[in-house]
C-alpha cells in the first residue's frame, strides 16, 4: 500500500513548547506554504480513486481543504501524540519527575495523563489495518510528525527506537510503502 503523507504546515506555538493533541493555530506563513504543497502533491500521480484522510485537528484539515480535499475523512487515529498535562507548557518549565522518566524510556512509558508510544503505534496500526482490509492500495494522509514516525516503523523502515530520527519538517510530503 502506498501512503502519501503530508505533515501540516508550521504552527503558531513558540519554540520549546510541548504541543501534540492540542488544536493549535497555524503560523502566519500558511497562505504562502499551502500553495507550494498543493503544487508538489500534483507530482505524486494520485488517481481519482485515492482514499484521502486527515487528522481532525485544524492544522491538518485546513491544509487538506486548501489542497482540494474538503471531504477528506477525519480520523482521530491520525492525531498527534497526547502529552496530557504537559501540553502547551514549555518543556523546560515542566517540573514533573514523570517527565525525566519518560525522556529516559519514551519507548514504553506514557506521558503524564496522555499517550505512550506503544498506544500511539497501536492506534496508527489500527488505521493501516483498516486501509488494508478495504484494499485501499493508495491513500493520501494529512497528519502529524508522530503519526509519520509510527507509519515508518510499521513499514519496517525504522526501528521503534529510531522512530523520530530524521522527522520530516512541517509542510513535508513523505511517501511510505506498507504491506508489500
Amino acid at each position: 500500500m502506498r501512503l502519501v503523507c503530508v505533515r501540516h504546515t508550521a504552527v503558531a506555538v513558540p519554540q520549546g513548547v510541548c504541543y501534540g493533541r492540542t488544536d493549535v493555530p497555524l503560523a502566519a506563513g500558511f497562505e504562502q506554504a499551502a500553495p507550494v504543497i498543493g503544487r508538489r502533491l500534483r507530482g505524486y500521480a494520485l488517481d481519482s480513486e485515492v482514499a484521502v484522510y486527515t487528522s481532525p485537528l485544524s492544522r491538518c484539515t485546513r491544509l487538506a481543504d486548501y489542497c482540494g480535499y474538503p471531504h477528506a475523512v477525519r480520523d482521530s487515529r491520525l492525531m498527534e501524540m497526547d502529552f496530557g498535562t504537559w501540553e502547551m507548557r514549555p518543556w523546560r518549565s515542566i517540573d514533573d519527575p514523570a517527565l525525566t522518566a519518560w525522556f529516559q524510556d519514551w519507548l514504553h512509558l506514557p506521558t503524564a495523563a496522555g499517550d505512550s508510544f506503544p498506544a500511539m503505534l497501536s492506534r496508527v496500526e489500527s488505521f493501516v489495518e483498516e486501509l488494508l482490509y478495504k484494499k485501499s492500495w493508495q491513500a493520501l494522509l494529512f497528519t502529524h510528525g508522530g503519526v509519520i514516525a509510527c507509519l515508518r516503523v510499521l513499514s519496517g523502515g525504522y526501528d521503534p527506537r529510531e522512530a523520530f530520527r530524521d522527522l520530516p519538517t512541517c509542510g513535508s510530503i513523505v511517501e511510505i510503502e506498507i504491506g508489500g
